[in-house]
């Protein structure tokens, strides 16, 4: 199985999640949780590395409660780590000032700057990717309508959600298509790559368009109506405990340093 059918059959995996039976938590309350958690996560000082490192315990405690693997996680977010590396990579060129001492070496706040900016980026990354395979994209979708989310903001998320599928199967198509007539040949020219671009261009607007007929002639007015059968929805009492819990932990680690009182803050 190639990169591309790869990709396809993941993302039929992840939108079959709204088939599959009651979610643990319910939309609202997961992105409620998630949001709370990214706040006080990204709030913290960016020095306070010991701080952060408490934080981590969200992704570890809330990807098993959810139904999900943290170890699969953990290494899904690792893709995004070059990205998050460029944003700080820079860090310990400009800002020498030293930090902490380790025996006789010298830890600029350059450094511990980088590592902060590193951890932040992986642990959002995981937290929200928690959040979509335990509830769905739709569901993430439907819980930000109910929180007041402007419906056409909500309605572009989920046509590019939606019709990723369709783009990947075009590409597919053509992939196909020029292997047939490649006569064995795999690498691609220059050239070759800037023409299929643009075939692909081309092919994509054509089929937003005869998309956009279709919805229009089916009475879309701009918002995407979602059904939840069977109430799966639905705030529970069980959402009410595990948001609870979580914001009264979140509140916690942001505001009292938990590794100045176990005595780690001269280490961290």
């Amino acid at each position: 199985m190639g990169r591309l059918e790869h990709a396809i059959t993941r993302l039929q995996q992840i939108q079959s999640l709204r088939d599959s039976g009651a979610p643990a938590v319910s939309p609202v309350c997961g992105i409620i949780v998630t949001v709370a958690y990214l706040v006080a996560m990204l709030s913290v000082p960016v020095d306070r590395l010991g701080m952060l490192l408490w934080f981590a315990v969200y992704p570890i405690l809330a990807a098993p409660y959810l139904g999900q693997l943290f170890t699969a996680v953990f290494l899904r977010s690792l893709y995004t780590l070059p990205f998050i590396v460029f944003i700080g990579v820079f860090n310990p060129v400009f800002d020498t000032a030293p930090a902490l001492t380790v025996g006789d070496f010298t830890v600029s706040r350059g450094w511990i700057t980088f590592i902060s900016i590193v951890l932040r980026g992986l642990m959002s990354v995981q937290a929200i990717m928690i959040l979509v395979a335990a509830i769905g994209f739709e569901g993430v979708c439907r819980g930000m309508r109910s929180v007041g989310i402007p419906a056409w903001l909500v309605t572009q998320l989920l046509m590019v959600y939606r019709y990723m599928t369709v783009l990947l199967e075009e590409c597919l198509d053509m992939k196909r298509a020029r292997l047939s007539r490649c006569y064995g040949r795999t690498h691609m020219s220059l050239s070759i790559w800037g023409r299929m671009t643009g075939q692909l261009f081309l092919r994509t607007v054509a089929r937003s368009e005869r998309i956009s007929r279709a919805m229009l002639a089916r009475g879309f007015n701009g918002s995407v109506p979602f059904i939840d059968f069977g109430g799966r929805g639905r705030w529970r009492m069980s959402d009410t405990v595990f948001a609870s819990v979580c914001g009264i932990v979140f509140l916690f680690l942001r505001f009292f340093n938990l590794s100045g009182l176990l005595g780690f803050d001269r280490l961290l």
